[in-house]
């Protein structure tokens, strides 16, 4: 059943309820939701609850690792050392190893990277070799298929597919070690891996991406010739088997979360890339494009629906693509790339909407499950990746001035 609410009342219901939990008092300026004091405290709310219900999967992968990025975003925004001492304390977990899951999708190539961008960001922090060195070191070893010898295998897997979600993992990781290091050949990494998966999923009419290429109208790859709804049958089951290329109403199917990969790690490039680098506009101008295109499919409650294209195709709230969408343009509007004028009304509606979310736990509910494309979300659904998406969201708004 899609989510029916008012969601005017119950955003100022949730928000009054969180602000008391938090001990938030609203002040008289910038207040309620928006006020730092209190997206301080359901930050810090929403990472002790994901803190302490840790997901069943391993230590190492993209679904911890995206959580992270998430913890390490709001150290750099609110400078509170218990976000930085937690990711150290994982990377001392994992002894700062870069996952070596050739066969697991939670820990393979292309996505295994994304745990590097938290150990790196803890190395320009405290400037500690060992936080650092695994990562490059991963990246030499001709056995993971180094990127100057396999240049065109090493930044996809998947049985050869491209997945949009890979632009969020490798490419940033490769910019900072750019900022690090000042070697050349990370960028050209970076451009080789990022360009060749766009020139396969990015949709130029729509700008905006399929998660691969299975989805793009016409494509016969890995497809078979009929389609069926999956309503009827097993949940998780649908997750791994169904693709689809056309909704009930005729339309494309552009999957919210995997645009939210591709316009977070757009904006995590950004963060790292010198301005002066001869692919800094080109970046630019595609996130530009991005964040139009998502404002224009942003529906009136502050959401988006799991399909951009279709809001009526499994039209329910969804938070893991808003809080990545929220977090990219409060980026763009505080580093200047996007208007205020034109985006401020954007995230002002998003960032309710994800706070209405958030259970009195802190637990950050309405999120996809892991999946290839829009389907089924119920108000328990909950992922790790989801909080540390909706952490990158929290620390882009407290640094933001009204």
């Amino acid at each position: 059943m899609i989510m029916s609410r008012n969601r005017q009342w119950m955003v100022g219901l949730l928000s009054v309820g969180l602000m008391i939990g938090c001990g938030v008092v609203p002040g008289t300026a910038q207040t309620g939701v928006f006020a730092r004091d209190f997206i301080g405290a359901i930050a810090d709310k929403v990472n002790t609850y994901q803190y302490t219900h840790p997901s069943p999967y391993s230590n190492d992968n993209w679904i911890r690792g995206t959580y992270y990025t998430g913890v390490m975003a709001m150290y750099q925004a609110t400078g509170d050392k218990r976000y930085l001492d937690q990711c150290i304390a994982w990377g001392e977990k994992t002894h700062w190893q870069i996952p070596k899951k050739e066969t697991n999708v939670y820990g393979s190539g292309f996505y295994s990277l994304v745990c590097g961008q938290t150990w790196i960001e803890c190395y320009l922090d405290q400037q500690e070799d060992y936080m650092l060195r695994p990562t490059i070191d991963h990246l030499e070893d001709p056995a993971r298929c180094n990127p100057v010898t396999e240049p065109l295998t090493w930044h996809y897997e998947n049985s050869g597919l491209r997945f949009v979600d890979g632009l969020y993992t490798s490419p940033p990781a490769l910019a900072m070690l750019y900022q690090v290091t000042q070697d050349e050949k990370y960028l050209d990494w970076m451009d080789a891996s990022f360009w060749d998966t766009y020139g396969v999923l990015y949709d130029k009419d729509e700008g905006l991406f399929y998660r691969d290429a299975r989805y793009r109208i016409g494509t016969q790859e890995h497809i078979e010739s009929h389609y069926i709804r999956p309503d009827s049958i097993p949940r998780e089951a649908a997750r791994t088997t169904y693709i689809y290329q056309q909704t009930e109403h005729g339309k494309k199917v552009l999957w919210s979360r995997g645009n939210g990969w591709a316009f977070g790690g757009l904006t995590r490039i950004l963060k790292y890339l010198p301005p002066d680098h001869g692919n800094y506009e080109r970046y630019k101008a595609l996130f530009v494009r991005m964040a139009y295109e998502l404002k224009t499919r942003q529906q009136s409650d502050g959401f988006w629906r799991p399909n951009l294209a279709d809001p009526d195709d499994y039209g329910y709230t969804e938070s893991s693509g808003t809080s990545f969408f929220t977090y990219g343009i409060t980026w763009g509007i505080n580093n200047g790339i996007l208007p205020r004028e034109d985006f401020l009304p954007v995230i002002e509606k998003s960032w309710a909407a994800v706070v209405s979310v958030i259970s009195p736990d802190g637990k950050v509910q309405w999120c996809q499950p892991a999946a290839g494309a829009p389907f089924k979300v119920e108000q328990d659904d909950s992922r790790e990746y989801a909080s540390g998406m909706f952490l990158l969201a929290a620390s882009e708004l407290f640094r933001l001035e009204w």
